[in-house]
């Protein structure tokens, strides 16, 4: 589980962009940290629930919008996992996703597993790899010694 960024890094960068610093985006920024890799759907659900039935939460459109901003500030990042929704997590811990086609596992992996590639990739053909959206498929140790089928 990632720590959750304060309210300091996160107003100084909305500062520095002549932005204010809301509880919206406090919202949902901590919601993203706290649910690590997590849809705009998942984390809209995560703040009404937290909201009660009486408070008020961001709309789905607020939280789009609020990640598309946090993550032009640096403080989270989204990755598409295959079918649906991107899912957003904190930027401080770079990792890779590695994502089990049968039970739909998501695992982390350590960055320096595609160095190789990395490196080979912009010798060869000047491309500068992102590893915090790469998402690869494959299957789970757990899948492939029960003999679970890919789907």
């Amino acid at each position: 589980m990632t720590t959750e960024p304060g309210p300091a890094p996160l107003a100084e960068r909305l500062r520095a962009q002549g932005l204010r610093l809301t509880p919206q985006r406090q919202q949902v920024l901590a919601a993203v940290a706290e649910l690590d890799h997590a849809t705009p759907e998942a984390i809209g659900a995560r703040l009404r629930e937290q909201a009660g039935p009486g408070g008020a939460a961001p709309d789905t459109s607020t939280v789009y919008r609020t990640l598309e901003l946090l993550e032009r500030l640096g403080l989270v990042w989204h990755t598409h996992l295959g079918k649906g929704a991107p899912v957003y997590h904190a930027s401080e811990h770079p990792h890779l996703h590695v994502v089990c086609a049968s039970c739909g596992e998501i695992s982390s992996a350590d960055p320096a597993l595609l160095e190789e590639a990395a490196e080979r990739l912009a010798a060869d053909l000047g491309f500068t790899l992102d590893v915090g959206h790469v998402a690869l498929s494959g299957t789970c140790r757990r899948c492939r010694e029960s003999g679970t089928p890919q789907e």
